[in-house]
């Protein structure tokens, strides 16, 4: 379709990101090579950059330079309290409200055995060694208000209400069917104060 080889393998690689359709990607690539070249490289350095650098938090999952991460390392933030997530992503959203000062675990995802997700493909042992070592008084589940989210908060309520420790999931303020990356701020604030306890 286009004269260079190259330029069609950009669009193809930018085809890959996700929400990335044929035409934005067409898009994004032509951008990239009318901007001046300092503009495109300074994009593919931090790309670069972030992919050589950044990893993933031992304690709670997060992305980060550091190990453990400022989160897991900020004594402001209440060891008690962990609130249990699917992605990263979910964490910078409840970061936004400004609200919650515990502390956090990313899952890496939600159980979902149509997709072949089993819990052992799961962050939950690492919870788990978590609850023996940490002085954790209450489990927040702030899984998505999905099929695959409802059901990863039932599975670990079964699992974590026998261990002793206090388990919440959030209120309903977040839609059902929505993922916690789009909620506004308001909304996850009122989700985190409404929580409930699982019997």
């Amino acid at each position: 379709m286009y004269s260079s080889r190259f330029l069609e393998l950009l669009i193809e690689e930018l085809v890959r990101l996700p929400s990335v359709g044929q035409k934005s990607a067409q898009r994004l690539a032509l951008h990239l090579m009318r901007v001046p070249q300092e503009e495109a490289l300074r994009l593919a350095d931090a790309i670069r950059a972030a992919r050589e650098k950044v990893g993933f938090c031992s304690v709670c999952g997060l992305f980060s330079e550091e190990d453990p991460c400022l989160i897991d390392r900020d004594p402001q933030r209440d060891p008690l309290l962990v609130c249990v997530v699917e992605q990263p992503a979910d964490v910078l959203a409840f970061e936004r409200t400004g609200s919650f000062r515990g502390r956090y675990h990313v899952l890496g995802g939600a159980l979902s055995p149509l997709s072949g997700i089993q819990p052992e493909d799961l962050r939950i042992r690492e919870l788990i060694e978590r609850l023996r070592t940490e002085p954790i008084q209450e489990i927040i589940l702030a899984t998505n208000p999905n099929v695959a989210g409802e059901a990863t908060a039932l599975y670990l309520s079964r699992l974590l209400v026998p261990l002793g420790v206090k388990v919440t999931r959030i209120a309903r303020g977040v839609p059902m069917g929505s993922d916690l990356e789009y909620s506004d701020q308001v909304t996850l604030a009122r989700a985190l104060e409404g929580r409930r306890e699982f019997e």
